[in-house]
């Protein structure tokens, strides 16, 4: 019963997140550990349902919205050559290890490049919660992954379409680009001129609530067009809130939305994640999920802190900003069940890749907690 599941969720989740925080750690980190004893792979007290989905779904989209609404629109404009050199070197990196990683499997052609895209993909929506918690998230080390993110997401998911349209699958490439160059000019059109008009007009309506409403439209429409157009509805979410930040209803909006997110959509997002873990087969595949996680989190984190230290971040501060482009999350799973679809991956391939895919979620939070923290110490000394 869902209701009862949501409660589940919710005590166990803060409960985890308090003892994952005490034990000098992200509360996420708990909250996704917690999902996992949860599931079926461990107590089977949360099971994987459509409604647990879209809740998870729809938890995801908020916090983006939320993180774009924290945003520094004048910090994102001057973080955009570190974003660029962020993005591509958390690609090409784990492109090319990824490509020799499948060739030295045997795998393809097609499908090694298909295994380094993958291990390409980045999704930042649990780094968020960590920016959040360590209060990073509207620095220029913050503002820059969120950039280095939608960068990620888009030069992936159109390097996919070209390896589709040349693997054999029906992909119209052009218009792939197409959509996606149209979404961006739409979105960014609309989130100057039509969201400000959009607000100050339903909120003047004689109802409760207008301004969340009329908020929660705009980042729901944006998130909708993003995934019709082959964005991540995420990216769309993160547009909307930006586009709310500059008007004068940024702070109501933050407040509330805060907490409607966080009272139930988010924290179900976070368990839910270690719910859909499954670790069946997983001990004759063990060395492969080894070797396969060392990769993934090696190249994204040598790639991504090499962009950042390139673009004049110190040390300690480019390897945080590669530890939170770690994480690979639901972009990486959406893109692996396209493999699973399309061939480019087996069965038993596609369920090592969930394993890892878990992994670099899990390994995030603490990562960037050792980085992060290691500079803000550093920053205090040389004041």
């Amino acid at each position: 019963m869902l209701i009862l599941q949501l409660a589940i969720i919710l005590i166990a989740s803060k409960v985890a997140g308090s003892l994952s925080v005490r034990l000098g750690q992200p509360s996420v980190l708990g909250k996704l550990l917690i999902g996992i004893v949860l599931g079926p792979s461990v107590l089977g007290l949360i099971n994987e349902t459509e409604t647990l989905a879209e809740f998870s779904q729809i938890g995801v989209i908020l916090l983006m919205f939320i993180a774009g609404l924290e945003t520094d629109i004048e910090q994102f404009k001057r973080t955009g050559k570190a974003s660029t050199f962020v993005g591509l070197g958390g690609i090409i990196v784990p492109l090319s290890l990824g490509y020799l990683t499948g060739m030295t499997l045997g795998l393809s052609v097609f499908e090694s490049l298909f295994l380094g895209l993958l291990l390409s993909a980045t999704s930042v929506s649990i780094s968020v919660q960590a920016l959040k918690e360590m209060n990073q998230l509207k620095t220029r080390e913050g503002t820059t992954i969120l950039g280095a993110a939608v960068i990620d997401d888009v030069v992936v998911i159109i390097a996919l379409a070209f390896l589709m349209s040349f693997a054999g699958g029906d992909v119209n490439l052009s218009l792939v680009i197409l959509k996606k160059v149209l979404f961006f000019a739409g979105a960014i059109l609309v989130g100057w001129k039509a969201v400000p008009w959009f607000l100050n007009k339903f909120s003047t309506l004689r109802v409760t609530e207008t301004v969340i409403s009329s908020a929660l439209i705009i980042c729901f429409v944006f998130a909708y067009l993003a995934e019709f157009t082959g964005v991540a509805a995420i990216i769309g979410a993160y547009i909307a809130g930006v586009a709310i930040s500059v008007t004068k209803f940024k702070h109501e909006v933050f407040e509330k939305i805060e907490t409607i997110s966080f009272s139930v959509f988010v924290p179900v997002f976070f368990t839910s994640i270690g719910v859909s873990a499954q670790f069946n087969g997983i001990t004759e595949n063990l060395g492969l999920i080894v070797v396969l996680s060392i990769i993934a989190i090696l190249t994204k984190l040598v790639g991504a802190s090499a962009g950042a230290r390139l673009s004049g971040f110190s040390w300690n501060s480019s390897l945080g900003i590669g530890s939170a482009m770690v994480s690979r999350g639901e972009v990486a799973l959406i893109i692996a069940a396209i493999g699973l679809e399309t061939k480019l991956l087996t069965q038993e391939m596609f369920a090592v890749l969930v394993v890892v895919i878990l992994v670099t979620t899990i390994v995030t939070p603490p990562m960037m907690k050792r980085f992060f923290t290691s500079n803000v110490m550093q920053n205090k000394n040389i004041a």
